[in-house]
């Protein structure tokens, strides 16, 4: 069986394509190229570990390059792949770099993990097509262009990078390791739903569980100002507005009870019920009017069916309670959690290059360096 999708810009051609005029790019395509650390056949892919590290890292490694993979290493990196009756929540930390993940792979992945538990069974008849309430490869595969596809229409038809970027020459499909993964080394075997949900929760633990041992150091709890940090990373607030978050945080709760893992990994999934959250708020208050924690429970249990640790809550109140008054603003509230959970590409589909990058950039340092 043949399957055909688009191709992105080799490394080679990118430089060369991309023109001084090309402003615009999707900010998601930009962030793959900058972590993504080989090219096989032409083709960019991450490894297992670029992928991590693009999701909890603000930068990419420093390195020279890509490593330009031959077949052979392809070959030994598929057989590579752990079998799937044995997926952990260490998939990816198992593999890291001796597996690879395409531009469209990476797309599902970046979905997946902004997916409620309640959405993965609409997820999952996205892919099965033919309702026989399991995924073939072939299904996956188209699915993943949808996701490409509807990336490219985030960025401005209008922009001539679309035009001098994109390449839409079909190529037979180069096997990764997730599609090795997913449906053996044959591509025969078939995903149920049990299994794609297992898959699905494995990846958002796996990610939530690098970010809390960022700060833990190894110790169960993490601070309520280490919380703040991890909260606030990938919005839209300024650096000076950050800091006066973090130093309310410091001023009002004097003595620390840490924050477990549990209790982070449930609020983070409760975020991921943020739409729906929206909705029970606003039938069950007046006018996007402040909340208390009394309120924001009740919500949060009617949105997820479970409650938060009170704790955490307070914690919350602290992080966004301006004016002291017990109380939370729910617009700003759902707006910076609605940068926080897209990890910054909601808001920013376009991101500036070549001479607009250039100006944009300069304007950024004077502003932080004064």
């Amino acid at each position: 069986m043949t399957l055909v999708a688009p191709k992105l810009p080799s490394v080679a051609a990118l430089d060369v394509e991309r023109k001084e005029e090309d402003y615009y790019t999707s900010s998601k395509e930009d962030r793959f190229r900058s972590f993504a650390s080989c090219e096989y056949d032409g083709q960019i892919y991450m490894t297992m570990q670029d992928f991590l590290e693009s999701i909890t890292e603000e930068n990419p490694r420093p390195r020279i390059g890509r490593f330009k993979l031959r077949g052979e290493q392809v070959v030994n990196m598929l057989n590579n792949t752990p079998p799937r009756k044995k997926g952990s929540k260490n998939f990816f930390r198992s593999v890291l770099g001796r597996g690879i993940i395409s531009y469209t792979e990476y797309l599902f992945l970046l979905c997946i993990l902004t997916k409620p538990k309640g959405g993965f069974q609409v997820a999952f008849k996205m892919f099965d097509r033919d309702g026989n309430q399991r995924v073939d490869k072939k299904e996956f595969l188209l699915m993943e262009e949808i996701f490409r596809m509807k990336s490219e229409r985030s960025v401005d038809d209008s922009s001539s990078s679309q035009k001098s970027t994109k390449s839409h020459a079909d190529f037979v499909v180069q096997e990764t390791t997730l599609l090795r993964y997913f449906f053996g080394s044959k591509g025969r075997e078939t995903l149920d739903f049990n299994t794609f949900c297992q898959f699905m929760d494995n990846l958002q633990t796996e990610v939530l569980e690098l970010e809390f041992m960022e700060f833990s150091k190894g110790m169960p709890t993490i601070s309520e100002g280490d919380f703040a940090q991890v909260l606030l990373r990938y919005t839209q607030i300024d650096e000076d507005e950050k800091q006066s978050y973090f130093a309310r945080v410091k001023d009002k709760i004097r003595h620390e009870t840490g924050i477990s893992f549990d209790e982070f990994r449930n609020f983070f999934q409760f975020l991921n019920n943020l739409d729906d959250f929206e909705i029970v708020m606003k039938m069950y208050t007046f006018a996007d009017q402040s909340i208390s924690q009394a309120e924001f429970e009740r919500a949060v249990q009617v949105t997820t069916g479970h409650q938060l640790a009170p704790h955490l809550v307070d914690t919350v109140f602290q992080i966004f309670d301006k004016d002291g008054d017990g109380k939370l603003s729910q617009k700003e509230f759902i707006g910076v959690m609605k940068n926080r959970i897209h990890r910054g590409f909601r808001e920013h589909l376009k991101s500036p290059v070549g001479w607009s990058g250039f100006k944009a950039c300069v304007k950024h340092e004077i502003k932080y360096s004064v």
